[in-house]
């Protein structure tokens, strides 16, 4: 026989909520975990953290953008664009646009666009101050 774990009571909650929502909010709750799940704005997530810290190069790393890219996927593609740029430090506004899209249904194209502005502007930012190494 195969031992079945038990479901925790966090998770029943997690899985009530996501069966009385209508098909459109279960997207956007989904979305929204796999953001979180994947280390949300500040990094961390599901991956192991016993790997030593790569180096981070000072330079961005270009990648073209995907002609249909979700929220999700942009964020991942930028943190990996702006290694050198804290994600904590743009938690704040990186949580809001990813909110805007998956709660209040905002388009993803335009999130995107804010979100590379958000980016860039940081980086920009970091090449005027001296304080940053």
């Amino acid at each position: 026989m195969i031992p079945v774990e038990p479901i925790a009571a966090h998770e029943r909650r997690l899985l009530k909520i996501l069966r009385a929502l209508n098909q459109q909010d279960r997207g956007a709750l989904i979305a929204f975990g796999e953001f979180l799940a994947a280390g949300g704005a500040a990094g961390g997530g599901l991956a192991d953290k016993a790997e030593p810290a790569p180096v981070v190069p000072s330079e961005p790393q270009h990648e073209p953008r995907p002609s249909q890219e979700s929220v999700v996927a942009a964020i991942k593609r930028l943190r990996r664009v702006y290694p050198m740029l804290d994600p904590g430090e743009m938690l704040h506004e990186t949580s809001a646009l990813m909110a805007a899209h998956v709660l209040q249904g905002r388009n993803a194209d335009e999130v995107i666009d804010e979100l590379e502005v958000l980016f860039v502007s940081r980086y920009q930012a970091r090449q005027r101050c001296p304080c940053k190494p």
